[in-house]
C-alpha cells in the first residue's frame, strides 16, 4: 500500500477549490440596474447627525462657558480681597499718621495693581467664553482697582482724601457687583 503523497494531494484539492469556485461564479447571475440610497432614510440620517453634531457643540460651549465663569468668580474675592485688606492697612496708617505710612501705601498700591493684574487675566484666558455681562462687570473692577491704586499713591499726610475716598467706592461698588453677578 502507498501512502498519500501530500504534494499530489494538495495539488488535487487546489485544482477541486478551482473548478468548485469557477462553477458557483460561472451560474451566479448579475442584477441589472443602478444603486440608489433611500432619499427619505438619506435625508433623515443627514438631520438626525446634523442635530447632534449641533447638540454636541453647544453642549462644548456651554461647558467652556461655565469653567470661564466658574474659574473667574472663584478666584475674584481672594484675589480682590488682598487689595482691600492692604488698602485698609494703609487708611489705618493714615489715619493713626502712623511711622510705617509709607511703607503701607506702597503695599497697598502693589495689591490693588496686582489684584487688577490677576483679574484682567482671568479675562483675558477666558476670552470669548466669558459672557459679555460678567465680562464689563470684571472689566469695571479692573480699571477701578487702577484707579484707586493711583489716587492711593499720590496719598500724603496733607492731601485731600475726597479723590481717594471716592476710587474706594468706585472699587467696592465694582467688587459687589461682581460678587452679585457669580453664582452662588
Amino acid at each position: 500500500m502507498q501512502g498519500l503523497d501530500p504534494r499530489r494531494f494538495g495539488l488535487v484539492c487546489a485544482a477541486a477549490a478551482l473548478v468548485t469556485g469557477a462553477t458557483v461564479a460561472g451560474c451566479a447571475t448579475q442584477i441589472q440596474g443602478v444603486a440608489t440610497p433611500n432619499a427619505a432614510e438619506a435625508s433623515a440620517y443627514r438631520s438626525t447627525a446634523s442635530s447632534q453634531s449641533a447638540a454636541a457643540t453647544s453642549s462644548q460651549i456651554a461647558a467652556a462657558r461655565d469653567k470661564a465663569v466658574t474659574d473667574n468668580c472663584t478666584l475674584f474675592p481672594g484675589t480682590t480681597g488682598v487689595g482691600v485688606s492692604k488698602y485698609n492697612e494703609f487708611v489705618d496708617a493714615h489715619d493713626s499718621n502712623a511711622p510705617d505710612y509709607d511703607a503701607k501705601r506702597e503695599a497697598a498700591v502693589t495689591a490693588l495693581e496686582d489684584a487688577a493684574n490677576q483679574v484682567e487675566a482671568g479675562v483675558n484666558a477666558a476670552g470669548a467664553n466669558l459672557p459679555e455681562d460678567l465680562k464689563a462687570k470684571l472689566v469695571e473692577y479692573v480699571d477701578a482697582a487702577r484707579g484707586l491704586a493711583r489716587a492711593t499713591r499720590e496719598m500724603t499726610y496733607t492731601s485731600p482724601v475726597g479723590p481717594l475716598n471716592d476710587a474706594s467706592r468706585r472699587v467696592n461698588d465694582a467688587r459687589n457687583v461682581v460678587r452679585d453677578a457669580c453664582p452662588g
